[in-house]
């Protein structure tokens, strides 16, 4: 079974983890793992902290696939909630502290907080007879224990960053994950939330994506953005490309692609 792209169909929707399914970089997330005990963290505060390092990491992971710096490995990834928890201070916190959230975030332990509109978005899709998986950069541990934690099934992960061969963003990553759905990159949708390495590198690997916009972090990107699992159908319906430079294009010409402003 199926659900409609555009004039074409997909039997097959791959999610990233980390504020797609399951919230990450989220106000009561970070005062969890970094000031449990308060004070208290303002949301306006998070938030924009949020959205500059999320720009960050989307960045430099473009650049590790585009072969202008190293892929972005599980290094790069306590790295970058390393960078979030600097800008959320506002100055390098000492490495011991800091170490310790890093671990906090990786794996979560505080108030279990759920996104509503996930059961019922993967509800539609089992409804549908769509095979839905998940693939991540987090370590195969990290993933599992946040999917149960939000009520998701572990066995959904089907790709994570303790996979050997090339990570993700790379094309063989999304391609393998695709395979172990059982499905094709033509018949398989993808949902992230980060523009440039998760939605247009999908693309680049023959899926049809859908960026996942929580954070509002993308807002000039105008076409195949979605704030809520709740348009994800229509979304795929109409068959939105989301709007950016040609990121091969981007890769060849000596642009950085992403600029914070979904546009290259």
């Amino acid at each position: 079974m199926t659900i409609a792209y555009g004039a074409e169909t997909l039997d097959a929707v791959l999610f990233d983890l980390d504020d797609v399914l399951v919230p990450v970089d989220t106000p009561r997330a970070w005062q969890w793992a970094w000031k449990p005990q308060g004070p208290l963290l303002g949301d306006r505060r998070v938030r924009a902290a949020v959205r500059r390092a999320l720009r960050a990491w989307d960045r430099r992971r473009w650049l590790g696939l585009t072969g202008k710096a190293p892929p972005a490995d599980l290094a790069a990834l306590r790295d970058h909630i390393a960078n979030t928890l600097t800008v959320l201070a506002g100055h390098p916190l000492p490495d011991v502290e800091t170490e310790a959230v890093v671990r906090r975030v990786l794996r979560p332990a505080g108030e279990v907080e759920k996104f509503p509109d996930v059961a019922p978005a993967l509800a539609r899709l089992a409804a549908a007879g769509v095979r839905v998986g998940v693939a991540t950069p987090y370590p195969a541990e990290s993933a599992r224990w946040m999917l149960r934690r939000s009520g998701l099934a572990p066995e959904l992960l089907v790709r994570h960053g303790d996979d050997p061969g090339p990570a993700l963003p790379d094309r063989a990553a999304f391609r393998d994950a695709v395979a172990r759905l059982g499905s094709e990159p033509k018949r398989t949708g993808y949902v992230g939330d980060l523009f440039w390495s998760d939605v247009r590198a999908a693309a680049r690997a023959g899926l049809h994506a859908v960026l996942l916009d929580r954070h509002d972090a993308w807002p000039k990107v105008q076409s195949g953005r979605v704030a809520t699992l709740e348009a994800l159908e229509a979304a795929f319906a109409r068959g939105d490309v989301p709007e950016g430079g040609d990121p091969d294009e981007d890769a060849e010409s000596g642009h950085d692609g992403p600029d914070g402003t979904g546009r290259g």
